[in-house]
């Protein structure tokens, strides 16, 4: 899927960051799942705990896994109503809460696929409120991509959760290995990048994190974090980590001059 803070098109920076060996792979901020994919497609036996808060992503992951078919018949039929007339299809799947599993996760793919840059976003009722995107020919049933996620995730070694990141703490042990990618914190004031579920990553939250992953560091697990380039993240994380700044482009900003030439930062206790 499209996600904000997506990392597919970081995969090779990050990839020359990731130890070399390490026990189980946590990923407790899981998005679109560029990195765990990635990850897999080197090691399909890897052993990995992944994880959401967000209920409705992580609904997707197992319903992908265990319904693919069902899922697909329901994808096509987007695909078909959507055709008929864009516009008014769209907003009439955007304002519907459907209550069955198939339903929910075909809806939420769909959106992700019309929606205005794949930005996933819900305001404070939990209500996506992403406008129509402009696309003239929109993949919505990408059934080569879901064949291959539904393939990835049957291995056992494979656990989805729905939790908060610092779950992480009662799993992991000494020689884990834990890549976090939060919500990023703000660059400006107008920047806002933190609502995929409906409460936001706050300043608390990146402390919060702080502490987990020293705590993480502590036990003798190996941890990468990702986030912005910011004055406040680099204070927080100024002691005992390794900060590296990397080139990002993205794609989710509103004004298209600003989605190239960014920077972010990779941190580690490596």
């Amino acid at each position: 899927m499209k996600w904000a803070g997506g990392k597919r098109q970081l995969i090779q920076t990050i990839d020359k960051y990731i130890p070399d060996e390490f026990g189980t792979y946590f990923e407790p901020f899981l998005g679109g799942g560029a990195v765990l994919f990635h990850l897999l497609s080197q090691n399909p036996k890897m052993k990995c705990k992944v994880s959401d808060l967000n209920s409705d992503l992580i609904l997707a992951y197992v319903t992908i896994r265990d319904r693919l078919d069902d899922l697909l018949k329901s994808l096509e039929n987007h695909s078909k109503n959507y055709s008929k007339n864009p516009d008014s299809y769209y907003y009439a799947i955007r304002a519907s809460e459907p209550k069955n599993q198939i339903d929910k996760v075909s809806r939420l793919l769909f959106l992700n696929r019309t929606c205005f840059n794949g930005l996933y976003r819900v305001n404070s009722k939990g209500k996506f409120n992403v406008p129509l995107g402009r696309y003239s020919n929109p993949n919505i049933v990408n059934e080569e991509n879901l064949t291959s996620v539904s393939h990835a995730l049957q291995s056992k070694n494979i656990m989805i959760n729905c939790s908060d990141f610092s779950a992480v703490l009662s799993d992991s042990r000494k020689g884990d290995f834990v890549y976090f990618d939060p919500p990023y914190q703000p660059m400006s004031e107008t920047a806002n990048f933190t609502s995929y579920t409906n409460r936001d990553f706050t300043y608390k939250d990146l402390e919060n994190l702080v502490k987990i992953a020293a705590k993480l560091s502590d036990r003798g697990c190996r941890v990468l974090l990702s986030n912005s380039n910011s004055k406040e993240v680099k204070e927080v994380f100024s002691k005992d980590w390794k900060l590296v700044e990397v080139r990002a482009n993205r794609s989710i900003n509103s004004d298209s001059t600003r989605r190239t030439g960014q920077k972010e930062l990779l941190i580690k206790n490596y």
